[in-house]
């Protein structure tokens, strides 16, 4: 339903163009906006007024007007004068308001069907249905962004984004939850990947600049259907904890680039229990410390080249020797061979969901 603030509003604007004070009541005779002090009108003329047939009436110095939403009454408005022009200032107020509570009923519809689209609760005979109804075009390319901030200030991830991305063109900003804000972003029919990395960017960088919030951001892959952009808001869901787990260094992450981290979220925990067991047995790391973990990814991004990893880390090589060889006494892994790293940045990656999983049961 509109609100009190909306209505408010219109009238406002309406009486400083035609100098006519405007009152909007409810059915019960309660006064909702008005220009002015409320007109001699008590609330018992109004509910005569809104229980008669007429759709209009004068009384005293004042015009009555009924406000409708679908053919049922739902205000009432006073339109002060007893002149023509009075009347049809009024008439022009209804007409407004009506159109307003049109807008904002199908915007609220809107949000609605996008929430239970979203959550697959919908048969597909109704997604195409509603979504007529509702001038949502159908066969067009379509991504899910969640955005995910830890504190989410007044809505302002909200505002931001609706000011980012105009339902005018085919993009929709909604909820499911409170803990992820829901961007479904209509495409050209040949934008990139790189595209979508571009916009998850520029979401990042506008929270951090206009609202002082650090968000992370995930990406689903296109679809060319409504009917499933289900399956590409499970694929944002998907990523947004992926990230969380494995790439926590990262504000951006998109389902299609997600790498093993993919694969060690779908197993099984008992699999990952009996893994973790078969590399580490009794000795499974409850954490690295900073030094050993920066050691250990800038040997992997130097595809285990001692040399060139000693230099980025400004260490002398036999002290990178050494870490690394203390890390073998402890895991049974030679990072400098390649079987006995992957293996070693697997178990890593799987200790970590581990974590996880027990920080969700808490």
């Amino acid at each position: 339903m509109i609100s009190s603030h909306i209505i408010q509003t219109s009238i406002d604007e309406l009486k400083a163009i035609t100098k006519v004070d405007l009152f909007v009541y409810d059915l019960t005779g309660r006064a909702v906006a008005a220009t002015a002090d409320q007109a001699e009108i008590t609330e018992d003329l109004i509910r005569g007024f809104a229980a008669s047939p007429a759709d209009s009436q004068v009384i005293g110095a004042h015009h009555l007007l009924k406000i409708l939403d679908e053919g049922e009454l739902i205000y009432i408005l006073l339109s002060k004068g007893v002149g023509e022009d009075a009347y049809m200032v009024g008439k022009i107020a209804v007409c407004q308001l009506q159109n307003l509570i049109i807008a904002y009923k199908e915007r609220f519809d809107k949000n609605n069907f996008l929430q239970n689209l979203l959550l697959d609760n919908l048969l597909l005979v109704d997604i195409y249905n509603r979504a007529k109804k509702l001038h949502i075009e159908v066969s067009v390319p379509r991504v899910v962004f969640l955005v995910e901030a830890k504190m989410e200030k007044d809505g302002i991830v909200t505002e931001l984004l609706r000011g980012m991305f105009s339902h005018q063109a085919g993009d929709y900003v909604t909820a499911v939850d409170e803990h992820s804000i829901i961007l479904i972003k209509a495409l050209e029919a040949d934008s990139t990947h790189d595209d979508l990395l571009e916009i998850a960017d520029t979401i990042v960088t506008l929270m951090n600049s206009e609202a002082m919030l650090n968000v992370r951001v995930s990406i689903g892959t296109v679809v060319q259907e409504l009917k499933d952009v289900s399956k590409s808001y499970k694929e944002a869901q998907m990523a947004l904890d992926v990230g969380k787990i494995f790439y926590a260094e990262k504000s951006v992450a998109s389902y299609s680039t997600l790498g093993i981290g993919r694969l060690i979220y779908q197993l099984p925990v008992n699999l990952c229990k009996l893994f973790i067991q078969e590399i580490f047995g009794s000795n499974v790391p409850s954490g690295l410390d900073e030094e050993t973990l920066n050691t250990i990814n800038k040997f992997f991004e130097n595809n285990l080249n001692v040399s060139e990893t000693s230099r980025q880390l400004f260490v002398h090589r036999n002290t990178l020797v050494y870490r690394i060889e203390k890390i073998q006494k402890t895991s049974g892994l030679d990072l400098r061979n390649f079987d006995d790293a992957l293996t070693f940045k697997i178990a890593l990656m799987v200790v970590n969901y581990m974590k996880y999983l027990d920080n969700q049961d808490r």
